[in-house]
């Protein structure tokens, strides 16, 4: 068995040495059973109280310690850790499934506010046209009311214009009638030496000019 002797040089470097050994120490053995087996010079190479070590396997108290920290460690998940990482995957579920709903219940809002908001623009649509409606038609009868009255107008004012045509050319037709009856008594006294009876030359004047005023008629 090979024993490792660690010296100091003269240089103050440490400097390990490999010795081969003819006993083995057995350190999970305390002084008093130690003494019991026989002492030290027992514990010689190859003897059943120096067994053939294995440098990976545990000792018992290495494999009581890590089992009780195992122990340990789950009762500590088990009752402190995984309750608060449940209590917290509880509380963000919770949290998750209220901002849910609410986002729900603030979307009905406003699919309710938008549904109101086109009933009212359709409601002040339709009055307007209303409005419009009434207008149009308000501004119609105006309007055919003032053509009319703009007609009735030009009808009186046409009716008076042609009283007064007829009446100017009635004195008109009595002066010329006056004139034509001078002139022709005038030309038949000149023409018969004798003076005609005014009555006949104003009935042939009269009828001459009827005559005249009915052809240019």
């Amino acid at each position: 068995m090979l024993r490792a002797v660690v010296t100091t040089a003269s240089t103050g470097q440490l400097e390990v040495k490999l010795l081969e050994a003819e006993t083995c120490e057995r350190t999970d053995l305390s002084d008093e059973e130690i003494e019991e087996l026989g002492g030290e010079d027992v514990f010689t190479l190859g003897s059943e109280n120096c067994p053939e070590l294995n440098p990976i396997a545990p000792e018992q108290k290495e494999m009581i310690w890590g089992f009780g920290a195992f122990v340990v460690l789950a009762i500590c998940l088990r009752f402190w850790l995984f309750p608060k990482v449940r209590q917290g995957m509880q509380a963000r579920y919770d949290k998750v499934q209220s901002d849910q709903e609410s986002a729900q219940t603030l979307t009905a809002a406003a699919r309710a506010d938008v549904a109101e908001y086109e009933a009212r623009l359709a409601s002040v649509r339709a009055e307007a046209q209303q409005k419009v409606d009434a207008a149009r038609v308000t501004l119609e009868a105006e309007r055919s009311a003032q053509i009319g009255a703009a007609n009735a107008r030009i009808s009186e004012q046409r009716a008076a214009a042609t009283a007064e045509v007829d009446t100017a050319r009635q004195a008109a037709m009595g002066d010329v009638e006056a004139a034509v009856t001078d002139v022709v008594s005038r030309a038949t006294e000149l023409a018969t030496g004798r003076v005609p009876s005014t009555s006949v030359v104003q009935s042939a004047v009269g009828s001459a000019m009827g005559a005249g005023t009915g052809a240019s008629s």
